[in-house]
């Protein structure tokens, strides 16, 4: 039973950042946000994280005036160290993208300070929203 307890404590502490892109009404869609590669941006974000943070497609996430919306959620550590999720909107080129990963793969939210740029795409979000992708 012990080990049990130290094993699930061990995977909790190594929970990676996870990421959720929004791929619902607005945000993917080509004919509201034209000359973005939106089909592209999960694999391309996948294949920067690699192991380092798990990529899901979520449907609306509500904040279609924000389209395409990024929301990074902190690791374990970053969790415990104060992070909270940080939700992006406008993310719509590939300089974005990169910026995200690169940030995530420095451990993201709690953990390292995000590029200044990144200041640029933070966006606010209501308690009801937060917590529709939280719960």
């Amino acid at each position: 039973m012990i080990n049990k307890r130290a094993d699930r404590a061990a995977t909790a502490s190594a929970a990676p950042c996870r990421v959720t892109v929004c791929r619902g009404c607005c945000c993917g869609d080509g004919a509201k946000i034209p000359g973005v590669d939106h089909a592209g941006q999960i694999p391309r974000l996948r294949a920067a994280l690699g192991s380092a943070a798990p990529v899901r497609a979520s449907e609306c996430l509500d904040v279609c005036d924000q389209a395409n919306v990024v929301v990074v959620q902190p690791s374990a550590a970053g969790r415990a160290a104060g992070g909270r999720p940080v939700w992006l909107g406008l993310v719509n080129d590939d300089d974005a993208l990169d910026d995200i990963a690169a940030w995530i793969r420095a451990g993201g939210p709690g953990i390292a300070e995000p590029p200044g740029v990144l200041d640029l795409y933070a966006i606010t979000v209501s308690r009801r929203v937060r917590e529709g992708l939280e719960g």
